[in-house]
């Protein structure tokens, strides 16, 4: 457990903060990249982000009829998903945090026609306005290394999940060792000019490079699903750990 999040201080990047102030600069963050966040996803992962999520989606269990919540769901990629998955006769609730990122994720779905079935909340992860035992499957796909104390977010996402139901949480974590080199050239010389050129934001960018270096690697965040309430938990690396799908079990 991150020490530093159990007082009145956390991780910014690399920086330490207050956690107000980490709360305010990540929606600055996201205030900045929404517009671009899908084209920015897109181009840094080469398109692999899509198939990341499409395993992820393929690991929820979810049935027609069934009611999923995808946590920072930031412009709805997931939630169109997951709707597919419960039909017409399901819900799907996409919450987020940032008003921008959810107003471009409503109007994306909206768009697409396909934000029938799907509710749309603003709220923070770590208090989840749901009563207990209400969703089959909690989703939040690169959302958590963004979160202020993501012990209080664990905690959250268990009480709205059913008995029987799973946590699927997608998010960066600590590549093989081959992998490693190459991985810090990309996400601290690469990753930020291409920020700059695409988004003109720079700074976003290195926050994003710094964020997953001081998130909770697998064995960590595996304990911390355990410690919020799961009765079981593993995770799967992808792409030789550059990412890795946790799942909690609530028996």
């Amino acid at each position: 457990m991150n020490k530093k999040e159990n007082n009145k201080t956390t991780s910014f990047g690399f920086k330490t903060v207050s956690k107000e102030e980490k709360t305010e600069k990540v929606k600055e963050v996201f205030d900045s990249v929404a517009t671009n966040y899908d084209l920015m996803n897109d181009l840094m992962s080469m398109g692999i982000h899509r198939l990341w999520k499409r395993f992820m989606l393929s690991q929820t269990g979810l049935k027609m009829g069934m009611k999923a919540l995808d946590v920072a769901g930031g412009t709805g990629d997931i939630a169109a998903l997951l709707r597919e998955q419960v039909g017409e006769s399901g819900l799907v609730v996409m919450t987020d945090i940032n008003p921008s990122m959810l107003k471009e994720g409503r109007s994306r779905l909206l768009d697409r026609g396909k934000l029938k079935n799907i509710q749309v909340i603003q709220c923070d992860a770590e208090q989840l306005p749901f009563d207990e035992d209400q969703f089959d499957c909690v989703t939040i796909a690169f959302g958590l290394r963004n979160v202020t104390v993501k012990e209080n977010a664990l905690k959250s996402m268990f009480r709205v999940l059913k008995p029987g139901g799973k946590l699927l949480i997608l998010e960066f974590s600590k590549p093989n060792e081959m992998l490693s080199p190459v991985y810090d050239i990309y996400s601290f010389n690469i990753l930020p000019t291409l920020g700059e050129w695409v988004a003109n934001d720079r700074e976003s960018y290195q926050y994003l490079a710094e964020s997953i270096r001081v998130h909770p690697d697998q064995e960590k965040l595996e304990q911390m699903i355990l410690s919020a309430g799961f009765d079981r938990a593993e995770y799967r690396n992808l792409t030789g750990g550059i990412v890795a799908l946790h799942i909690g079990y609530k028996d």
